[in-house]
């Protein structure tokens, strides 16, 4: 079996030499692997692990091995062990997965775990997942993943899990569906024989038949209480008088049995047992740093020579590795001594807290010195050291919180007492970044407070001015949140100012949000150049979350210069990094890519991107990511022709916006809504909404559909000088585009055709589409007719192309030489209102007369005919009228 250990956390513990044969239960066992899970469910001592690593040591399965503990509650760290055990028997789950894991917003966690089951599933060899102490786990999201597993698991695997107490899992399902093998108490109690091989083969005591059965029944088969029994009785002449006295529950069995094992060992094997019992997993090295030295230097102890001794004594000592280099004592053991510890090796309860603070500060020590930033941390935090605490929350240039322990140190904060926190402000600073990384936004500005509360009236030094650099810093990230420019910017530059020069990762963060800043103010220049310094930056200290954000910043000012391909390149640069699954801030990078492939008339390529982005975006607590993906789903459905269902999205993006004051998005969901009116014939409520939202292109839409062509060049115009002089090149082309259009409505075919020229020109090396598409047939006839130069005709023919794309199949013609449509169903059916007016069309009324039956104006009854005629794809009443007899709408 393959074995790897990671921060001795995953093993397989080997089989002892002399192990007790058991076939009743390895042959149970083995009948489970044609279900799902085993359980082994039994109080402590039971000897569930053991009887799980003697099977997997015959089984001829490879297996992956997690010992959970309370840590593991936190669903990036238990995902995180998960993995790499899986690894440790080649499931290959790639080095992305584990910086996804450690990203502050990971992704859901069943993507991860999807992830994994696919890589399990391509794997022929079959193997054995144990998941050993896992009564610790009470988190629901853990519980949720493991559900998750068990339910996805592929036969290629089995699921094991050792606990004292049933988990929360769909255990009676799994019954029903003979998927599940159980073994309890009953179960694993040691029968009179195997007590027998256990006394005397691994025990080594010489008893009587009667005095085993006498143990074994006193005991109730408890392996513990047998192996502590046993323990007592080394050395005692009178085995037949102990086993007779030898009463009570399992408690007080325990207490009166560690008494005498604890009784029997020598005094520096007791104080070794004790003082290591501080440490959830030990090594030679850590135990002697731990135990200290004496006057003259030399270790108390041989740690390791120690940890040996305890492991062939059987003194409830588990093995982490083969290699027999890192162990922890048997849960119950390692309990009662340190129960021991803080009760009753010290005179007092006061001395007794120094000595395990202590304890816990040697240990951190060790642990820093040797690379263990977070385990130095959790020991610090446990012996009360807060400063020391404090200290290793920081690290050297890259802070635990942004090294994927932002949970534990968040649990640890939210502990402390405020008057604690208020004498080391940067505690305060570190609890405002831990929540801004967690997406709780709301909680973020009163620890803001409170660290300068704290700040009042100290020395400004290189400290103190880094700390107000931080803490401007996260305010400037909260404003960005809100999309507040002057804020971000005025923050930023605060943050620059104060930040030590040495303080990379904060100082990244602030030229990115200063560049995010200057983008929101169109200031393009300036704002790759702060995106650029934030890159040179976070590549350089490895803060991915920082290089994926200023690379997104890079990739909207691309696309807004036109740049099409650059910006995906950009945009397939952040995905690649995201990992697969992504980050929850992919979403921008996906969005990119709809809007681009869009452009470029690739459809189901923009939905895939639009639909993804959609589902990242819903993974963060508070933001308009899903909003804005929303949006452009709609623009993506009106696209089709499918007018209902993009109204739909715009109104449920509409919805979400205002309830959660998501202000900025508005005007970007007007500016979808309006083609959407248009289209349904409601010319006015799309003026209206065109004008109250200040979207000029829109307002000229609007003008050209009532074929008010003096009010769209007098909107453009003005757009256009402004567009060109700001060097704004994405809304430049645009209104280029509808100017054309406008000036061929109004019958300047030879300025509509220079214009266009040089929209065409503008556009070409981006490979814009639709931009030109969608503004309608006026375009169409311009690219038709307009003269353009020898390099731009196979633009033009794919234009062209695109154009005749978008019709429907070629029209029959009668013998009276009246075209009439197929029966062929529309792509849209007709609305009520639009109905109504195709009625009064067909009884032969006027526009005029349309609108005074129906009250309405004559510029929307114009709409409802070109809504109908393109839903009917015709072009004339006469032909209106014949198709909707021919499908039988009149």
């Amino acid at each position: 079996m393959t074995i790897t250990i990671v921060d001795a956390k995953l093993y397989i513990p080997p089989a002892r030499s002399k192990a007790v044969a058991r076939p009743r239960l390895l042959e149970r066992l083995n009948e489970g692997l044609q279900g799902k899970l085993t359980i082994l469910s039994a109080a402590a001592g039971y000897g569930k692990t053991t009887l799980a690593s003697e099977w997997l040591s015959v089984c001829g399965r490879r297996a992956a091995w997690l010992s959970l503990d309370a840590g593991d509650n936190d669903p990036a760290r238990f995902l995180t062990y998960l993995f790499a055990a899986c690894r440790s028997i080649g499931v290959n789950t790639g080095e992305r997965v584990y910086a996804l894991l450690q990203s502050p917003q990971p992704p859901p966690i069943e993507s991860l775990l999807t992830a994994l089951l696919n890589e399990i599933s391509a794997e022929s060899e079959p193997s054995v997942l144990i998941l050993d102490d896992y009564h610790v786990i009470d988190a629901g999201p853990v519980n949720q993943a493991v559900v998750f597993l068990i339910e996805h698991l592929p036969p290629q695997m089995h699921l094991i899990i050792a606990t004292r107490e049933d988990p929360v899992l769909p255990l009676p399902r799994l019954r029903v569906r003979h998927q599940l093998t159980e073994l309890r108490a009953a179960d694993l109690r040691f029968n009179a024989s195997e007590a027998a091989e256990f006394l005397g083969g691994v025990m080594g005591l010489a008893l009587s038949a009667e005095d085993v059965r006498l143990l074994e029944s006193r005991t109730e088969g408890w392996v513990a209480g047998l192996q502590l029994a046993a323990l007592s009785m080394q050395g005692r002449n009178d085995t037949t008088g102990f086993i007779q006295s030898f009463t009570g529950s399992h408690k007080f069995v325990v207490d009166y049995l560690i008494e005498e094992v604890l009784q029997q060992q020598s005094a520096s094997i007791q104080a070794f047992l004790q003082f290591t019992s501080v440490l959830g997993r030990m090594c030679g090295p850590l135990c002697d740093a731990v135990l200290g030295e004496d006057p003259e230097g030399s270790p108390l102890a041989s740690g390791q020579l120690t940890l040996e001794y305890l492991e062939h004594a059987n003194l409830f000592l588990i093995p982490l590795d083969n290699e027999r280099r890192w162990y922890r004592y048997h849960h119950l053991f390692a309990d009662l001594l340190r129960e021991r510890l803080s009760q009753g090796i010290c005179p007092s309860k006061g001395e007794a807290e120094r000595t395990v603070s202590a304890l816990h500060i040697r240990a951190s020590r060790w642990y820093e010195d040797n690379g263990f930033e977070l385990e130095a941390f959790h020991h610090a935090a446990a012996a009360g050291d807060t400063e020391r605490a404090a200290r290793l929350i920081e690290g050297e240039g890259m802070p635990l919180l942004f090294r994927g322990a932002v949970t534990p140190v968040l649990n640890w904060l939210q502990a402390m007492p405020g008057e604690e926190l208020d004498a080391i402000p940067s505690l305060w600073v570190m609890y405002a970044s831990a929540l801004l990384m967690t997406g709780r936004l709301s909680s973020v500005e009163q620890k803001l407070q409170a660290a300068e509360q704290a700040l009042h009236g100290a020395v400004q030094d290189e400290k103190t001015r880094d700390l107000i650099g931080h803490i401007a810093s996260i305010r400037a990230t909260l404003a960005v949140s809100k999309h507040q420019a002057d804020p971000i910017i005025a923050e930023s530059r605060r943050a620059l100012e104060y930040l030590h020069p040495d303080n990379l990762p904060v100082r990244a963060a602030a030229a990115w949000t200063l560049g995010y800043a200057y983008q929101l103010q169109g200031e393009r220049g300036l704002a790759g150049a702060a995106y650029n310094d934030a890159l040179s930056v976070s590549k350089r200290i490895g803060h991915i979350m920082i290089t994926m954000m200023a690379t997104l910043g890079q990739g909207n000012i691309q696309e807004a210069e036109n740049q099409l391909p650059a910006a995906a390149g950009s945009y397939l640069q952040v995905l690649e990094w995201a990992g697969d699954p992504p980050l929850p801030a992919a979403c921008e990078a996906h969005l990119g890519l709809a809007r681009i492939y869009y452009e470029w008339n690739k459809w189901d390529t923009a939905m895939l991107h639009a639909q993804q982005s959609i589902l990242l975006a819903e993974q963060f607590e508070d933001s308009d990511r899903g909003v804005a993906g929303k949006v452009l789903l709609a623009r993506l459905k009106l696209a089709r022709g499918e007018v209902s269902e993009a109204a739909a999205i715009l109104k449920q993006a509409d919805h979400v916006a205002r309830q959660r004051h998501y202000w900025t998005q508005i005007p970007h969901i007007a500016a979808v809504q309006v083609p959407v009116m248009l289209h349904q014939g409601n010319l006015e409520a799309a003026a209206i909404l065109a004008e109250k939202h200040g979207l000029p292109l829109s307002q000229a839409k609007v003008n050209l559909a009532r074929e008010d062509t003096s009010a769209v060049l007098a909107v453009l115009e003005p757009v256009l000088k402004q567009a060109a002089a700001n060097g704004r090149e994405d809304e430049r082309l645009k209104g280029m585009i509808l100017y054309a259009a406008a000036l061929y409505r109004c019958g300047d075919q030879s300025g509509a055709a220079h214009t266009l020229a040089e929209a065409m020109r503008i556009a070409e090396p981006g490979g814009f589409i639709r931009i030109f598409v969608d503004e309608g047939p006026e375009v169409e006839k311009l690219l038709r007719g307009a003269a353009v130069c020898e390099e731009m005709q196979d633009y033009r023919r794919k234009l062209l192309a695109a154009f005749a794309a978008e019709k429907p199949p070629s029209i029959p013609m009668r013998s009276s030489g009246h075209q009439v449509r197929s029966d062929q169903p529309l792509f849209e059916k007709l609305s009520g209102r639009e109905l109504e007016v195709l009625q009064l069309i067909a009884q032969g009324l006027s526009n005029r007369e349309i609108g005074d039956r129906l009250f309405l104006a004559l510029s929307t009854v114009k709409g409802y005919n070109r809504n109908i005629f393109d839903k009917l794809q015709v072009s004339r009443r006469t032909e209106a009228i014949a198709r909707a007899r021919t499908l039988g709408i009149l």
